[in-house]
């Protein structure tokens, strides 16, 4: 397998790919000391790592000395799409049945290279017989990583997962108290138990910790024997995007929206004073309830004539209602203002309110703060964001969708004040630079100490010092450290292994992946029970697709005796190991070594 790129995520999936899936790799980097590779991370410290290429782009030669032509699977995880797509292009014509998983921020041009890729690894007559067909895949890292990071902001919510019409999601929940059952909490019943957690809130609120590592995928006893550990469930969610689709279903925008409140009551005002007239021009005359109602709109408008050498009730109602029109027309010259301003609000950003309260604030509207926003906004949580770029990607997803939006630099005081910081519920600092996100969370942790934050570091292993250097520093607010690199590498190399990855769910400093595996030709999987396929700490059954279409019971917690059928689609919870052990190519080879 070949990994290029120029940031820590390529180095990541190759770490990942040879040392996890046990796969031979290369991996084509910038030169050791350019400013894209400031420093190698293999060769040096580990005698057997991935091969190394130094080359600041794929060009044909770099590919071959990789060994394109012999290759399985090649990943190109370049920040530029451009570069991305010509080797990409390159290395379809120099092996035809190669897997590519492409990074790419533009994902409609990378549906459309996806396609394009596609139909040049098929077969002549563009059929599928050679089973060339679908061996792209086009990925984002922001799209990757965006559902974990916004799950960290949100209270418990983790990547919701859609299997079978049923939407699930992962949240956290303190020990059970006493009396309590350990499968009620505020989100509903638990369907199952990912994992234990090393750090969590008790029973009691308070913060605990003296565990090395969250144990992942625990069986029914190691829960029973840890009845003081908080942990992460699973359970069934209503998201708002269901409601929000069911409302997009009506016609028009909300009267609420483009008219005040004032003006919609002084327009009641005046239809119900017509409606009056028009009764007692009706009573009074006796004429028809329709020829009262447009008289007195004759009346309103001063187009009729005037009642004279009529009776005094017919002259004293054509007064009112002369005086109803006067009343009328500052009432739309007022509506038709309001209806200006209206649109013309619409393209300037929001200024949040100062009754906000319990919001996210969000910091950093750029590749990967515009994907977490629009991932809050669809589960309907508050949220105010800070920018220093009014240019920046996520400034227009924020404007149309009307997010309040600070434009200022977060390291200026004031500007975290602006964004109601001390009302907030959760900060997370997602700008490109590691400094500033810190500096923004340390201020913030001093203004608000139970903040709980989330923030976005570019290396790793920095990120795990931050995690444990907050963690001790404040122990009763909650930190989440997350590398980008870190939540979408799992995804990328399970795309070059072939496997489907519906999302990964991170634990605390763990990752546990969701797969969407088809049954058919697993030997692990196809005529096995649900019971047996789970092994504790590795491999867990969450859902089941059946072919037939009908639910078996227990959806969408399938039963233990379930037999998995080919034709079925079973969505498990792994570890990445378990993934490896599951449907990984290592079991295939030789005991000798890799070939």
């Amino acid at each position: 397998m070949i990994v290029c790129g120029d940031d820590g995520l390529a180095r990541r999936l190759a770490t990942e790919l040879h040392e996890l899936y046990g796969e031979s790799v290369v991996l084509v980097a910038p030169p050791a000391g350019t400013p894209e590779h400031p420093r190698s991370r293999f060769g040096t410290r580990r005698a057997q790592g991935p091969r190394v290429i130094e080359a600041r782009e794929p060009h044909d030669g770099t590919l071959i000395e990789a060994g394109i032509d012999d290759a399985v699977a090649l990943a190109l995880t370049y920040e530029d799409d451009e570069v991305n797509i010509r080797a990409a292009l390159a290395a379809r014509r120099a092996n035809p049945r190669l897997r590519l998983v492409i990074r790419a921020y533009n994902r409609k041009l990378g549906e459309q290279l996806s396609a394009l890729l596609d139909q040049a690894g098929s077969g002549p007559d563009g059929g599928n017989e050679s089973g060339r067909a679908g061996l792209t895949t086009v990925l984002s890292d922001a799209e990757t990583a965006a559902p974990a990071l916004a799950a960290a902001a949100a209270a418990g919510t983790s990547r919701a997962i859609a299997a079978g019409g049923v939407l699930l999601r992962a949240v956290e929940r303190g020990a059970p108290a006493e009396g309590e059952d350990a499968d009620d909490g505020d989100g509903g019943p638990a369907l199952a138990t990912l994992a234990l957690l090393a750090n969590g809130a008790t029973a009691a609120g308070t913060f605990f910790h003296g565990h090395e590592s969250p144990e992942l995928l625990p069986d029914e006893a190691a829960v029973a024997d840890a009845p003081d550990r908080g942990r992460l469930v699973l359970e069934v969610v209503q998201t708002a995007g269901q409601d929000t689709g069911r409302k997009a279903a009506g016609r028009g925008a909300p009267l609420a929206a483009i008219f005040s409140r004032q003006v919609r009551w002084s327009f009641a005002g005046i239809v119900a004073a017509v409606l009056a007239l028009a009764t007692t021009t009706w009573l009074t005359t006796g004429t028809t309830p329709l020829g009262a109602c447009y008289v007195v709109l004759l009346d309103l408008f001063a187009i009729d004539d005037p009642a004279v050498g009529e009776s005094a009730e017919r002259q004293i109602l054509q007064l009112l209602a002369g005086f109803a029109g006067l009343l009328l027309l500052p009432l739309v010259t007022a509506a038709v203002l309001e209806v200006f301003g209206t649109f013309r609000t619409a393209s300037s950003l929001r200024r949040p309110s100062r009754a906000l309260s319990g919001h996210v604030v969000l910091l950093g509207l750029g590749k990967i703060g515009g994907r977490v926003l629009r991932e809050l906004c669809a589960w309907r949580v508050p949220v105010v964001c800070v920018e220093s770029d009014p240019t920046a990607r996520g400034v227009a997803a924020a404007r149309r969708l009307r997010v309040p939006t600070v434009i200022g630099d977060v390291t200026q005081e004031g500007v975290l004040e602006a964004a109601g910081i001390e009302r907030a519920s959760a900060l997370l600092a997602l700008t490109s630079k590691d400094t500033t996100n810190l500096e923004a969370v340390l201020y913030a942790r001093s203004l608000a100490p139970g903040l709980r934050v989330a923030l976005r570091l570019y290396d790793d292993e920095f990120a795990t010092a931050v995690y444990r250097t907050m963690r001790a520093a404040y122990p009763a607010a909650a930190t989440r450290s997350r590398s980008v690199s870190a939540l979408a590498a799992p995804a990328f190399a399970a795309a070059m292994l072939g496997r489907q990855i519906v999302g990964a769910i991170p634990v605390e400093r763990r990752v546990l992946l969701v797969a969407t595996l088809g049954v058919e030709g697993q030997p692990q999987l196809e005529g096995r029970t649900v019971g047996e396929v789970f092994r504790a700490g590795t491999c867990r059954v969450v859902a089941v697709e059946r072919s037939d279409g009908v639910e078996p019971a227990g959806v969408p917690a399938p039963p233990d005796g379930y037999v998995l059928r080919a034709g079925d689609r079973a969505v498990v919870a792994v570890t990445r190991r378990g993934l490896a052990d599951l449907v990984g190519r290592r079991a295939s080879r030789p005991q000798g070594g890799v070939p």
